[in-house]
């Protein structure tokens, strides 16, 4: 890829009906930007505010980790299952509806986590945070694109607003951290007011609870803005034989994306190896960190602060991605770039696995804070790519395609980790995978026009679903 605009030739999209334009030229890319900030960064929000208390609050309920990893089991798998139906649903009904709906789903899953104990509650809040998790992964993105393109023309510049929202999803991150974190130690700093509000609710309401029901009203905050501020084109109406018919017929235009063009593969298998890295990262830091303390408290501690200096990193990473383009004078090249610094980490991380030395723990943060600077660098790159690439009538498909792939991935390196001997092995082995994939982008893709998914459209109240 050389970051230049991959348009249509003449005729080629003769027969392809476009997407509609809002009634004059619709918001301006600069106004687009900033609501696609704002949705990304409450959307983020209470999840941040969720990884900080959320195995502790599911432990002072009774619940034991076998019981909470089949809790996070249940999340993985549901937002796998869900993730190519729901970015055609987006496709076919419209961005803005999908993602009010993964508001909501995400508001009832955090008052359950906050108000209930029994299983089967956090098991059900689990699967709809996982529903909501495949409803997101591609309508805001979409949205912006679709109306930066409506009023600029596919030439318009997407790769800063790309980043700057991966810098406010990263920036919501590391605050929520810091919030969950915060909240419940600040109400054990008042004489009794932890006690107090347990008494209060009769159980009900614990100061480790006080995140997630916070973040359920974030995520009031969240539906109603987006119901506010993002405006759609009128879509045809849309009937249940046209969404019955659209849905699957955008999944498999999503499924052939791969198979089709080689550009779009080379977004698919980056989205995999950063998939692959974040399992190894996600799943032995957390060990090491304990090591390094001493006790399992502390190490946690330690790795929460991490986690925010991680999502920090990607913040930075994210807003240096254009810079990182213009610099090496394609996106492309900004993507093979963010792969080695990817590389880079997961190797100091590897080749400091079983010292403590201060040189060696310094190395691995370093290595930590690596891994995702280059994460945030590669990943506004690629998917400017991949939307120069794919038509406005399957992009939210696209995008589900691309996030389907991550954790697919992701969910395999992880059980590969947890089979593998501690130690370097791990490590060097997702650095290999990441650095593999990093070298596809040395060779240029050759430009061409964008893939259009005709199929995803919605069908017109008394016409038939074309074949």
């Amino acid at each position: 890829m050389n970051g230049r605009t991959a348009t249509p030739q003449p005729g080629d999209d003769a027969s392809i009906p476009s997407a509609p334009a809002p009634e004059g030229r619709g918001l301006d890319p600069l106004t687009a930007r900033r609501r696609f900030i704002t949705v990304s960064f409450l959307f983020w929000l209470p999840i941040g505010m969720s990884i900080a208390t959320g195995v502790l609050l599911f432990t002072d309920r009774g619940l034991g980790l076998a019981a909470i990893a089949g809790f996070f089991a249940v999340h993985s798998l549901t937002a796998a299952a869900m993730e190519l139906p729901t970015g055609g649903l987006s496709d076919v009904i419209g961005r803005r509806t999908v993602l009010a709906t993964a508001g909501l789903l995400n508001c009832t899953a955090f008052t359950l986590f906050g108000l209930a104990g029994a299983a089967w509650a956090i098991t059900l809040g689990m699967a709809l945070m996982g529903c909501a998790r495949a409803l997101s992964s591609g309508p805001a993105e979409a949205w912006y694109v679709d109306t930066v393109h409506a009023h600029a023309g596919p030439d318009a510049d997407l790769r800063t607003g790309l980043a700057r929202g991966g810098s406010a999803m990263s920036a919501a991150l590391a605050l929520g951290t810091l919030l969950g974190g915060g909240l419940p130690w600040l109400l054990g700093l008042g004489p009794g007011v932890g006690e107090w509000l347990t008494d209060a609710t009769g159980g009900l309401v614990i100061p480790l609870s006080v995140p997630a029901l916070l973040g359920a009203l974030v995520e009031i905050v969240f539906v109603l803005y987006v119901l506010s501020a993002l405006p759609e084109p009128p879509r045809p109406p849309a009937t249940l034989r046209g969404v019955v018919g659209g849905v699957p017929a955008a999944i498999a235009a999503g499924l052939r994306l791969g198979a089709r063009d080689a550009l779009i593969r080379r977004v698919l298998l980056t989205a995999s190896a950063a998939g692959a890295a974040l399992a190894a990262v996600e799943l032995l830091t957390p060990g090491r960190a304990a090591a390094l303390m001493g006790t399992a408290e502390s190490g946690a501690l330690l790795f929460a602060s991490l986690a925010c200096a991680g999502f920090l990193c990607s913040a930075l990473g994210s807003q240096l991605a254009p810079a990182a383009a213009r610099l090496t004078r394609s996106s492309e090249r900004a993507v093979l770039a963010g792969g080695g610094v990817i590389t880079l980490g997961l190797t100091l991380l590897g080749i400091t696995t079983g010292s403590t030395s201060p040189w060696a723990t310094a190395a691995a943060v370093t290595g930590y804070g690596l891994v995702y600077l280059g994460l945030g660098v590669a990943g506004p790159n690629a998917n400017d790519l991949l939307h120069r690439r794919v038509d406005a009538s399957g992009r939210a498909t696209a995008l589900s395609v691309q996030s389907l792939a991550l954790q697919l991935v992701a969910a395999a390196a992880g059980l590969t980790v947890g089979i593998l001997p501690l130690g370097p092995l791990p490590w060097l082995l997702a650095a290999g995978v990441v650095l593999a994939v990093a070298l596809l982008w040395v060779r240029r893709a050759a430009a061409g026009p964008q893939v259009p998914l005709p199929s995803a459209r919605p069908v017109p109240a008394g016409s038939t679903p074309e074949r």
